[in-house]
């Protein structure tokens, strides 16, 4: 997959997967009841951040990765019809095995 869009430092892009919209019990939440964090994977990452001695932080992340990530901490954004989602590394709660 071709990422139009390449993360700064220790920014990550991931395609976020579709929240539930019902409940096991057959009720349709709002988009604002939905949990936090979210999954998503990784289709994009940074160089990483620069550390106190001048050198770059490698991402533990890679692409392909599935991961779990704070539900209000990113920023989202459409383009050519994709909906991305950008988060910095410290944001990323989890690896999914």
């Amino acid at each position: 997959m071709s990422v139009p869009i390449s993360p700064l430092n220790d920014y990550v892009v991931v395609v976020a997967e579709p929240a539930e919209s019902k409940t096991k019990s057959g009720l349709f939440l709002p988009e604002a009841a939905k949990e936090k964090p979210q999954a998503a994977t990784v289709v994009a990452v940074g160089p990483g951040k620069v550390g106190d001695d001048n050198e770059r932080i490698k991402i533990s992340v890679k692409v392909g990765d599935k991961v779990i990530y704070g539900g209000y901490s990113h920023t989202e954004v459409k383009i050519d019809g994709t909906n991305y989602v950008l988060v910095s590394e410290d944001n990323i709660y989890a690896v999914v095995n």
